[in-house]
């Protein structure tokens, strides 16, 4: 699904957003709000969707695919979902 088949849905949704410009200025709102929270370190939790936090992973040992020569993956910070469980009932269900 794109971004605008989310808003278009949104839209189909919600009678409290007449025009599909609120949609999407309510839709980048909560990107927008998901983003600082992350860059500030937080983590961000959805109740029945699930929860967005950031990670470091760990400077590892790789190899490059098409050489096979061994190199170094330098450490960083990763944005990590954890699915909650009534989203992970309802994946499997489907």
């Amino acid at each position: 699904m794109t971004k605008a088949e989310l808003v278009d849905k949104i839209t189909a949704r919600v009678e409290a957003l007449s025009k599909k410009s609120d949609a999407e200025e309510a839709l980048n709102a909560l990107v927008e709000s998901l983003k600082e929270a992350l860059l500030a370190g937080d983590s961000v939790i959805l109740s029945g969707f699930g929860t967005f936090k950031v990670v470091s992973r760990a400077e590892r040992k790789g190899h490059n695919p098409q050489s096979h020569e061994p190199i170094v993956i330098p450490a960083r910070n990763v944005v990590k979902f954890t699915p909650a469980k009534a989203l992970k009932e309802a994946v499997k269900e489907s």
